[in-house]
């Protein structure tokens, strides 16, 4: 399904905005081609692309490629989405940010170093693309297994499948950037805590097995303990060796932003490593309305730029856990929002226990409960029965990983400081940001897999 999300046609940017090309209102790039009449298109697509425009700007013309972007998107919405926000429903990842759906990771294997994880079908379907399971807490007497989650599990099942499912709950729309790429995932941890010994000890692993599974990339959505120089801090030092042997190491960089001296740990300060803080851009396509999430920057204690990259750290779509009270809870509400009127008091009373808020609302008016139910939808952060949109650089990182296994298909030979540099050299700066908080600026999928390309046309 993933060719009917967005446009597989290279973007064009031309810095010739002197000669006269038109400028799309909604999402800032120069339109050669020209523009679309707002009025020529159907009415729901009108909504969304107004959804998704400066909130000062009346919209008359856009140019084609939103024209395709947004009537793509609204098959996939009306199917799909349940609950949307500040006009616009809930977008996926590849869409928001313009991934080139040629490549999707194929034949580059992720590691993921987490609290833990869950087999989740848009990792296990059509194929299984877990290629292997890793329990570093097992020696803590961690008795769990892949197919038996604990408290920790959701938080790495929601990294791995923001970076390569693919959708399959959603008909694909809900997809990571690398929806065919190989996963291997590392326990780190019996509860939600990471030490930073732990992280160290699953980076060993990985290079330990690095030949066995093909792992390219490193995905560390975890800090360590405390500020450390990486010249003698243990963990740093493992990310650099790791690097030096091959392996691409991509950090979350905490969310620490709104905090005096917004501190960045290790593995984050290793210099090596990329490491990736979180953008927020209001859920929309818009350009001009993108800023920043609170997550940490540096400078680090030794004086290093971090972090080099930001993706989206927050509306980002992410399964929700099966079997737990969560999925409950959320295919309830799902169920509720796309009711009759007539169905609403039959479903609650069917469904007793699951959420308090409904129980005690079941006496009340309809259009009392339609409000309660867009209430608990966006409190819960439901997008549909099997997806919510979470926050945190925590998921900024797989996206960031997601892009570089795109990458790596278009280019095998990349080594991690070749890939390093045409992220940066890629990345959208963000006007009237300090460059401390945003470093390069924000990931640009399409651009650096033009760019990896390019260079293995050199070679070749």
């Amino acid at each position: 399904m993933s060719d009917t999300i967005i446009s597989t046609q290279p973007t064009v940017i031309h810095s010739d905005r002197a000669a006269g090309n038109p400028v799309c209102p909604v999402c800032g790039r120069e339109a050669p081609d020209g523009r679309v009449p707002l009025a020529a298109l159907a009415g729901d697509v009108q909504l969304m692309i107004a959804a998704n425009a400066p909130a000062d700007a009346i919209v008359a013309e856009v140019c084609p490629r939103c024209v395709e972007l947004f009537e793509r998107a609204k098959i996939q919405i009306q199917s799909d989405a349940a609950v949307y926000e500040q006009g616009g429903h809930v977008l996926s990842t590849p869409l928001r940010l313009d991934a080139d759906d040629r490549f999707a990771g194929r034949g580059v294997t992720i590691a993921f170093l987490d609290s833990g994880f869950y087999p989740h079908v848009d990792l296990t379907t059509p194929h299984n693309r877990i290629l292997a399971y890793h329990s570093i807490a097992a020696t803590e007497g961690d008795k769990t297994t892949l197919d038996t989650p604990d408290v920790s599990s959701w938080h790495g099942m929601m990294t791995s499948v923001v970076a390569a499912g693919n959708g399959s709950l959603s008909n694909g729309f809900y997809r990571g950037i690398a929806p065919e790429s190989n996963v291997v995932l590392i326990k780190l941890a019996r509860t939600g805590r990471i030490s930073e010994r732990n992280i160290k000890h699953g980076l060993e692993w990985a290079l330990a097995h690095k030949e066995e599974y093909g792992i390219r990339i490193v995905n560390i959505s975890a800090g360590g303990d405390e500020e450390a120089s990486y010249l003698h801090n243990s963990l740093a030092k493992t990310v650099e060796r790791a690097v030096r042997e091959g392996l691409i190491i991509v950090c979350a960089v905490g969310n620490a932003g709104h905090i005096p001296g917004h501190p960045v740990l290790p593995p984050a300060s290793s210099p090596s490593c990329i490491a990736v803080g979180g953008l927020d851009d209001k859920n929309s396509l818009n350009r001009a309305r993108r800023g920043m999430y609170r997550s940490s920057y540096g400078p680090t204690i030794d004086g290093l730029q971090k972090p080099e990259l930001i993706a989206p750290g927050i509306w980002v779509p992410a399964p929700i856990l099966p079997h737990t009270p969560t999925a409950e809870e959320a295919a309830l509400l799902a169920t509720l929002d796309g009711a009759p009127d007539d169905q609403l008091h039959a479903l609650l009373a069917a469904h007793q226990g699951i959420d308090r808020d409904l129980d005690e609302a079941r006496g009340l008016p309809v259009y009392l409960l339609r409000q309660l139910i867009t209430i608990k939808l966006r409190e819960e952060n439901v997008i549909t029965k099997h997806y919510k949109y979470v926050d945190g650089t925590s998921f900024a990182a797989p996206i960031v990983s997601s892009v570089i296994a795109c990458m790596l298909e278009a280019n095998p030979q990349l080594t991690p400081q070749q890939v390093k540099r045409i992220l940066i050299d890629t990345a959208e700066r963000l006007p009237h940001i300090e460059v401390d908080r945003q470093g390069w600026g924000v990931v640009a999928p399409r651009r650096a897999v033009e760019q990896a390309l390019s260079l293995r046309k050199l070679i070749e």
